[in-house]
């Protein structure tokens, strides 16, 4: 009798992951529910751990907690609030994916005999394969990669969040819910009678609950009253802390602010442009459409191509998001190389707003595929016409 492979589902308590388990135990796999105990702050975690037991009972298969929480705690907690004591706005979803669900969890799962992992991410993994001539006398060997495609449902998409992985990593992952929509995965689950079918999705910070980031980056980093500067250099008002915003933020909670955005509906809303955390200072502008929130090259480092490195110097044309959701603008890739340090240069074809240090560029394919991306880091200023 042959063997059904095993997948570790990766059971949040949400409907996504619910559902995923249940087309995995449809489709013939020995699925086995898995909780990660992780760093939380508002309690909910107790919660989403009952209700990701409660369907593992209804699934009838196995379920496990597992205690993450010192890891999580460590590689994403800490790292984001190094990330803000630096001055930069670091993505703690990305690296808990790199780090916890496809680093931690994953290699567990392989040392307990899983065959595969499976979380309830929204994108499409698909398997292509390649012949490579070995010698004159030796036959063509199918060479298996796999790629990352945008989900059918591109509201619910979350390949942004995943350019961290790679080829070894792949092959052991499964994704079930890329294909479907979001309405059909709630539709899926009621159904198949599963508890969590009309579970509202988690909105924000995982880790925060309902705590705010301000409140909880205070825990770590004391106010420090500084000035808040238009372009020309005027002191309109104080800020609380350059730590505490990041490039595109509008709700300011300024003291002082005399242009008076609160109470005067007619002022336009006035966004963070730059900050500099050494000399504690913002630069705020009115209206998104003010040329100063607009970049047009940028750099990265920490660079990852989930299916081949870029090798060549010369400009490939890619597909870009420097945020989660925001429509794919094109733009091309140039790899730079500075004292033995191999990094790439985002160049858009138009200059886009809101570009954050710290944050992730994802890098795409015209037809969806997700290339990699990497970490923004020293961005470049154009005043550029758009």
């Amino acid at each position: 009798m042959k063997r059904r492979l095993k997948v570790f589902v990766a059971m949040s308590g949400g409907v996504d992951s619910s559902v995923a388990a249940f087309l995995l135990k449809k489709q013939g796999y020995d699925v086995v529910g898995i909780f990660m105990r992780c760093y939380n702050l508002d309690g909910c975690a107790e919660r989403d751990a009952e209700d990701a037991r409660r369907v593992a009972e209804k699934l009838k298969i196995p379920f496990y907690v597992w205690d993450f929480e010192e890891e999580y705690k460590e590689k994403v907690v800490d790292y984001m609030v190094q990330g803000y004591k630096k001055g930069i706005t670091p993505n703690p979803d990305v690296m808990c994916n790199k780090e916890i669900k496809f680093g931690l969890f994953l290699k567990r799962a392989l040392l307990l005999g899983a065959d595969y992992i499976s979380t309830g991410h929204y994108v499409r993994r698909v398997i292509s394969k390649s012949q490579l001539v070995i010698g004159k006398e030796n036959p063509k060997l199918p060479i298996t990669s796999y790629q990352l495609l945008i989900a059918r449902d591109q509201n619910k998409d979350q390949s942004y969040f995943l350019w961290t992985l790679t080829q070894e990593q792949l092959k052991h992952c499964l994704f079930p819910i890329g294909d479907y929509l979001k309405s059909e995965v709630r539709e899926i689950a009621r159904k198949a009678g599963l508890p969590t079918a009309d579970k509202k999705d988690s909105q924000g910070i995982c880790f925060l609950g309902k705590v705010t980031l301000g409140k909880f980056l205070k825990n770590y980093i004391p106010e420090k009253p500084g000035a808040v500067l238009t372009t020309a250099g005027t002191k309109i008002g104080e800020h609380q802390g350059a730590h505490f915003y990041t490039i595109g933020q509008r709700h300011l909670g300024i003291k002082n602010y005399e242009l008076g955005i609160k109470g005067r509906h007619e002022i336009k809303p006035h966004y963070v442009a730059e900050k500099n955390v050494e000399s504690n200072t913002l630069i705020v502008v009115e209206g998104d459409g003010n040329p100063a929130l607009y970049k047009n090259e940028i750099y990265l480092c920490d660079v990852n191509f989930i299916n081949q490195q870029l090798t060549t110097n010369n400009p490939q044309q890619v597909w870009a998001r420097v945020r989660y959701r925001q429509p794919l603008v094109s733009a091309q890739l140039i790899r730079s190389c500075k004292s033995s340090v191999v990094s790439c240069k985002l160049k858009f074809d138009h200059p886009i707003k809101f570009i954050a240090p710290g944050q992730s560029a994802v890098l795409y394919s015209k037809g969806g595929e997700l290339l990699g991306g990497g970490v923004i880091t020293n961005v470049i200023i154009i005043m550029a016409n758009h």
